[in-house]
This record gives C-alpha cells, structure tokens and sequence, in this order.
C-alpha cells in the first residue's frame, strides 16, 4: 500500500521505517528541513536499536521516500498518518496546535479517498475535531478519521512495532477499518477493533496503568526500606501471579520519558473535563515525585553535606537503549545535586551530545566513560538501567574513588559481588544498607 506518515519525529520515523520493512511504499513528511536533509542524507537523528539500518536499506529499496511537500505526501497515500507532537500545555492538558495545523493543511490536497489516522497520543474526542477541520476547509473531501495508537517502547520501538501485542483501530467506517487491516496484515498480530472514542482512551489507560504500577512498587519499596524486607523478593512473588505479572514492577528512581509523565497528567485533565475527576492517578503522580526525593535524603544523610561533594552519576538517559533525556529522572537528580553544591562528574552511553547541548552541561564534568566518572568520587550513583553498568570493572571503580560509597537508583547491581568488592551499597527498598 502507498502510505504517507506526517511527523519524522521518534514515533513516525519509526513507524514509516517499519512499515517500508513489510512492504509498503512510505513516504515521510516533515516541516523541519534541516531533519529532512539529515535524513536524505544517511543519518538518523535520533537512537533506537536497529532502525538506522532499516531506514539505510529501505531508503535504499525506493520504499521509503521523504519529503517536506506536505500536499505531496497527502497525494502519495492511500491512508495518512499524522504523528506529529503533542506536548502538554501547563495544566496537564494536551497542547492540540499540531494535530490542527496538520488537519488543515492536509485539507486542500485530499484528491482522492483517503483514511486519515490519528497516529499521535490524543485526548478522546480528538478525532472528531480532525474530521471536523478537514470538512471546514474541504468541504467535498471523501475521507474517514480513525485512531490507531501507537505502543511503541524507546529503546525496544522496531521490536515492538514489528512483533506487536497488539494492534488497536478505532474506527467509524467499514471502509476504513478495511483499509487498516490491510495495512497490519503483514505483522500477523492480533487487531482490537473499536470506535474511535474508545482507541483514543486505550492508549492513555494503558500508560497510566504501566505508571500506576511502577508508583505502587515504589510505595512498597519505602515499606521494604523501613522493615528491613527485600522488595526485588516482593516483586518477584506478586509477579508470579499471572493475574499481575513482573513487567514494571521494578523499584527505582521513579518514571519519565516523554509519554509516562504527559499521558498521566493528559488522562488527568481529559477526566477532570468530563466530570469524572480520576484521583487514583494524582497520587501515582505524588508517589512518582517523593521517590526522587527519598533518594536524594538517604544520599544527604550518608555525605551530612552535599556542597563540595564530588559524586559520580551513571546513566542520563531516562532509560536504557535510548538517547532521549525529556523528562529523565537521572537528568532531574544532577540538576538537584548541582544545585545543593555537589561536584557531579557523569557519563552515559548515548545521551551524551544531548546533555552536551543544554545549559547544565556547563555546571557538571562529562566523562568519555564511566570509570573516569568516579576520579575521586565520595559516591556512585546508578541513575539509568543500561546493562554495561552491571558488567563494569567495579574493582578499578574502588580504585578510583575516594570512598566505595553506591547508591543504585535502579537495583542494577549485584548485592554481593559489591559487598564482596568492598563497597558500601545502598539500592531502593533492599532493606538495610548492605555492606
């Protein structure tokens, strides 16, 4: 099938990539020419394990084309894609301006029968304000609108969108519901068929929930640290019941990301409009944001003073296999660290050029690895998941700090190899300082 994707942001570029890789002739559109060139050009600017090599070859194909002509795009496909941002304004609530100006810019070049879909995360009734735009400034287009949100994981996106759970598509229209089957028949995954109403609210719900989870592991982790219980054992056994399951609950330094804090504030304000205001998800909100902060006091009580402090910080990414810093927690912890006075030397496998680039970079020392980020370090913060960290020569770390002190935001490590090391190790909800 021709298929257009407007937006070559992380969730387009991904999606246009994988859907050259089954067959489809792709075309991305962005207003940005500077991303485009880069594009054109062989680099991909963002990291996800495996897409770089699946545009380079699908580029390479003739399946996947991009462009800045948006009426162009809109001519070369059959269904249209929007997955353009969606940021949040100040109140939690969605910032819509993008997805509007898409609406009526797509308008004018409907040509032909076209199927519209919501491919950004929406508020519920978003896509009915798309169907209304496109008929304001194109009264006799033939088109349907339908939501088909993505579940895309940073760090895990082709995976995920190449073997998927599942596939969500909310539509109001046989036609159409016909034609985005076809486009998903080559992923062989199982399709929920919806109204759109209810596609727009899944995605939301389920991020929520994913939010909700990891909050309640962190509530149960201050329970673990306060009597002395070991809350990886906890998790494990409410994880065997298959009615729960283990996938994120994983104590730690709390969520972020660019979809986990927006979704949950975006559900919060869709519900407060309708009426119907959902308190559950203030308090995982609440939860998520003491966690930083029950981390930072341990860290406080054990230095006394942080001023002067020199502390070194693994991971800056908001999680693993991925170079995206919106919304990190590792990111928000340096931030507070710099501000009590402490002397942070960090380091991360992929982030780096983007931390580079913001004005905290200027107040903290960026290392080429993580060993040299431990030069006479009086504590070692574990702040992202990414698995080298576990397997690092933690001797040669010893060596070159000044105190064997580990904090480990996110329960990387192996209690007993850094015992048996000699560090003092200190995890989220391990109970006791382990030493």
């Amino acid at each position: 099938m021709k298929l257009t994707i407007i937006g070559s942001g992380y969730v387009g570029l991904t999606t246009g990539a994988c859907f050259a890789e089954v067959g489809h002739e792709v075309m991305c559109v962005d207003n940005d020419p500077k991303k485009i060139e880069t594009l054109l050009a062989g680099d991909i600017p963002i990291y996800e394990p495996g897409l770089a090599e699946m545009v380079t070859s699908n580029v390479a194909a003739g399946r996947l084309k991009f462009t800045t002509d948006t009426p162009e795009g809109v001519r070369h496909g059959d269904v249209v894609f929007i997955a353009v941002p969606t940021p949040p304004n100040p109140d939690g609530s969605v910032d819509l301006k993008f997805i509007e100006k898409v609406a009526r810019e797509i308008s004018p070049a409907i040509d032909s029968y076209k199927v519209i879909v919501d491919k950004s995360t929406v508020p519920v009734k978003t896509g009915e304000k798309v169907a209304e735009t496109i008929k304001r400034y194109a009264p006799d287009a033939d088109f349907d609108v339908v939501s088909n949100p993505e579940f895309l994981r940073e760090g895990s996106a082709v995976e995920d969108l190449m073997k998927p759970d599942r596939i969500v598509i909310g539509a109001n229209s046989d036609r159409a519901m016909a034609a985005m089957q076809k486009v998903y028949e080559p992923f062989h995954a199982p399709v929920l068929a919806t109204d759109i109403a209810s596609a727009e609210l899944i995605k939301h719900a389920a991020n929520s929930f994913l939010a909700l989870k990891i909050s309640y592991i962190n509530a149960v982790s201050a329970i673990c640290e306060a009597s002395g219980a070991d809350v990886e054992l906890v998790a494990e056994g409410i994880g065997m019941d298959k009615r729960i399951g283990r996938q994120f609950l994983n104590a730690g330094l709390g969520y972020g990301g660019s979809c986990f804090p927006k979704d949950i504030a975006a559900f919060i304000a869709i519900s407060d409009e309708l009426g119907v205001p959902f308190t559950l998800l203030k308090e995982v909100e609440r939860i998520n944001a003491d966690q930083l902060e029950r981390f930072l006091k341990r860290l406080r009580e054990k230095l006394w003073v942080l001023e002067e402090k020199k502390i070194a910080v693994w991971g800056l990414a908001f999680k693993q296999n991925t170079d995206d810093i919106r919304c990190s927690v590792a990111l928000d912890l340096v931030e507070k660290l710099v501000a009590e006075g402490a002397e942070v030397r960090a380091y991360d496998p992929k982030a780096m050029d983007r931390v580079r680039a913001l004005p905290l970079a200027e107040k903290i020392t960026l290392t080429d690895d993580p060993i040299a980020a431990c030069e006479g370090a009086e504590a070692l913060v574990v702040a992202t998941e990414w698995p080298q960290f576990a397997r690092a020569d933690f001797a040669k770390v010893k060596e070159k700090m000044l105190s064997p002190l580990v904090f480990d935001g996110r329960n990387l490590l192996d209690p007993k190899t850094m015992i048996s090391l000699g560090f003092e190790y200190q995890a989220i909800g391990r109970g006791a300082p382990i030493n």
